[in-house]
């Protein structure tokens, strides 16, 4: 059974979402969200296996904004990425946060299960508007990128070079202050630092203030 976690802002399309999943005996939804703040208490009580999340949910948290959040957090829960956007720079926003699925919203029914199924045995399923290849070059590049620090991490190390507090830091990044000790703690072993005044010194010497927020 995959325990699923459906997150949309809008009524209909989650509730029609939820009655096309339930038809499938090997899927068993545990909730419903209608925005990312939402969805991310929902991850920690019900602790699905699986959450479809609509990216553009304007009352709240968007579904990338979520997705950090919960990722940082539940390494086991898969994250499938709902969107009518097909444009490179969605999917490789997609990709750059280690999300396992992403589908179009006009995909057919079968679709949507079978990329919940594909990332719950621990495999990717990226249906989009761009070649196959594209997608798998992204992916290459992440694999390249992965001992380099990510765009959130280098700006972590800017705003700590300006003396912003982890509490600070959260309320500019709109993330959890938790998660804000997560990134440090990741970027201290991507550079093998062993405290914060040489993550301090290395965004100076690299010219992290030049970074333009």
């Amino acid at each position: 059974m995959i325990r699923v976690l459906v997150v949309d802002d809008h009524v209909l399309i989650r509730r029609g979402i939820v009655l096309l999943l339930e038809s499938y005996p090997e899927i068993e939804i545990v909730g419903e969200a209608d925005g990312g703040d939402e969805a991310i208490v929902m991850a920690s009580s019900k602790r699905p296996d699986v959450i479809l999340m609509d990216i553009s949910m304007p009352n709240g948290l968007d579904g990338f904004t979520a997705a950090e959040e919960i990722l940082s957090f539940y390494k086991d829960i898969r994250v499938v990425l709902l969107s009518m956007h097909d444009e490179e720079v969605y999917i490789q926003k997609a990709i750059q946060l280690n999300v396992c699925g992403y589908i179009l919203k006009k995909s057919q029914g079968g679709e949507l299960f079978e990329a919940i199924q594909t990332v719950h045995q621990g495999r990717r399923y990226y249906k989009v508007g761009i070649p196959d290849k594209q997608v798998e070059k992204l992916f290459q590049q992440r694999e390249k990128e992965r001992s380099i620090l990510s765009i959130r991490e280098k700006e972590i190390v800017r705003l700590t070079i300006l003396g912003y507090s982890n509490k600070q830091i959260s309320e500019r990044l709109i993330i959890s202050p938790k998660t804000v000790e997560n990134h440090k703690a990741n970027i201290m072993s991507k550079l093998n630092l062993k405290c914060k005044s040489e993550m301090i010194q290395y965004g100076i010497n690299n010219h992290y203030l030049d970074i333009k927020a």
